[in-house]
């Protein structure tokens, strides 16, 4: 996993019109949760940004007033309407402990489906893992190379090394689905015979 080194500075007060003044001077409220005590403190929108508008998942080297502290990005909460980064939560990490992140995913090999005339249909973008953060890949490889016409993988077909997943075991991760050209193809085919 990558890792992304971010500075903050502690916040002395907190609430909502604290908040709003960390705002107004281009800053995020952030909290540091999980360790021995909760963290409040500040960071920079733009180096925030470079963390949260990325496909990339990073482990994070929060260097809070010379206190270094290693973290993953919990969750951020943004406006409704202005897509300003409003709030941001930190998770502090151990190398004993496991820890739960979504990972993307990524297929891989061109499918049998395809090659027939299928469409290639991505239905789940990231799945939800718990594991040690140092097992933690950065991305799911997923190969579908013996995925048929009208075939799905599911996440219940799917393991990883030291990786637990925890979304349900019949969602689907990916299918070729039939498309026109492929039905009048296999129809032809069938009359032909």
């Amino acid at each position: 996993m990558k890792t992304l080194t971010l500075n903050g500075s502690l916040r002395k007060e907190v609430g909502k019109k604290a908040s709003k003044n960390i705002r107004k001077q281009d800053a995020v409220p952030c909290v540091l949760y999980g360790g021995a005590e909760v963290i409040h403190f500040q960071i920079n929108n733009s180096e925030l940004r470079n963390l949260i508008h990325t496909p990339n998942i990073y482990l994070v080297d929060l260097n809070i007033e010379g206190k270094k502290i290693t973290s993953i990005l919990k969750e951020a909460q943004f406006h409704p309407v202005k897509d300003e980064i409003l709030h941001a939560d930190f998770l502090e990490v151990f190398p004993d402990k496991p820890i739960t992140i979504s990972i993307p995913v990524v297929l891989e090999g061109l499918s049998e489906g395809v090659k027939a005339g299928g469409k290639l249909s991505l239905e789940k973008r990231k799945l939800k893992v718990r594991g040690l953060y140092k097992n933690i890949p950065e991305k799911l490889v997923v190969n579908i190379e013996n995925l048929g016409l009208g075939k799905t993988i599911q996440i219940g077909r799917l393991s990883f090394d030291q990786l637990e997943l925890l979304d349900a075991k019949n969602a689907v991760v990916c299918a070729v689905k039939l498309t026109r050209a492929a039905r009048g193809a296999a129809a032809a085919a069938a009359e032909g015979k």
